[in-house]
């Protein structure tokens, strides 16, 4: 392992508070200087704003600059993307205008079943705590700046891991639906290889919601927030539902809205950009003030 440092010059949509706080991930951890801290596969970065520049720096087994340029989408023109939304209506210009910084992360499609299996029902430092407990008891240490890191264990590393074992790290009811994904992953049942060479949403949607703990709001999570990048899905929680009700449905019983009504608005507002809008106005109805 290596310790390597970069600087990214005047990147387009890229604020870290935004990148890391939308509900994306679980493995980034604000420090008391502002900078952010997390493992990517076998390397600890930390990654800080100075004036309009990024610096990156870590150590770990590859290049920092191939990690930053798959990881966080740096090939992808977020401002035209931001231009093409925002002449959708007022209400994605005023979410644009909040979450300007949001790029979405191209993770470890392992980490993110796992980490979005365990995210149902929850709530983030819960979900963070969990992640942890299990990075460190089963992941590989790196040691940096004097600090332990755990890199997210492989589904080999977790293949003789009992339901018991999970339930001492704190997953509750979640301990038998990662215990079971584990299993079908490790036996093929479900490829990811395959799985990220099909460019069917729809069949890696099928194939996703065959695994234990995925529902279709944590499949499309995984479909927008993994290296899978299926940018037309659109995530639906309490939260996305009360924004899409709040702008577009106007049903007075907000639980009364249907799943498939949010979808049609999305896919006829958003189209192939739907995943993007989506995160833009979950980020605000969240966060922000509407």
């Amino acid at each position: 392992m290596k310790e390597q440092k970069i600087i990214l010059q005047k990147v387009d949509s890229f604020k870290l508070k935004d990148i890391f706080e939308c509900g994306q991930c679980f493995r980034w951890n604000l420090q008391e200087e502002g900078s952010y801290i997390g493992v990517i596969r076998q390397n600890v970065l930390k990654i800080k704003e100075e004036g309009e520049n990024i610096i990156i720096e870590g150590i770990g087994n590859d290049k920092i600059a191939e990690i930053a340029e798959e990881y966080f989408d740096l090939k992808r023109d977020y401002t035209k993307i931001k231009e093409r939304l925002t002449r959708i209506d007022k209400h994605m210009q005023t979410s644009i205008q909040y979450g300007q910084g949001i790029r979405l992360l191209n993770q470890d499609l392992w980490e993110t079943i796992l980490s979005f299996i365990i995210s149902a029902n929850n709530n983030i430092p819960r979900i963070k705590g969990i992640i942890e407990r299990l990075c460190k008891k089963y992941g590989n240490k790196i040691t940096w700046e004097g600090k332990d890191y755990f890199t997210f264990p492989t589904p080999e590393q977790l293949k003789d891991v009992t339901i018991k074992e999970y339930r001492e790290l704190g997953l509750g009811f979640r301990d038998i639906r990662v215990y079971e994904t584990t299993k079908k992953i490790i036996s093929k049942q479900v490829d990811l290889e395959k799985m990220q060479e099909n460019p069917n949403t729809f069949e890696v949607r099928e194939q996703l919601l065959t695994l234990s703990g995925i529902g279709p709001k944590v499949a499309d999570c995984i479909l927008l927030f993994s290296n899978l990048k299926r940018l037309e899905v659109f995530p639906i929680d309490v939260w996305v539902r009360r924004v899409m009700n709040d702008l577009y449905i106007k049903e007075a019983d907000e639980t009364k809205v249907s799943k498939k009504q949010i979808e049609k608005i999305a896919t006829e507002k958003f189209g192939d950009l739907a995943g993007i809008a989506q995160q833009y106005l979950f980020y605000w109805r969240r966060e922000g003030e509407t």
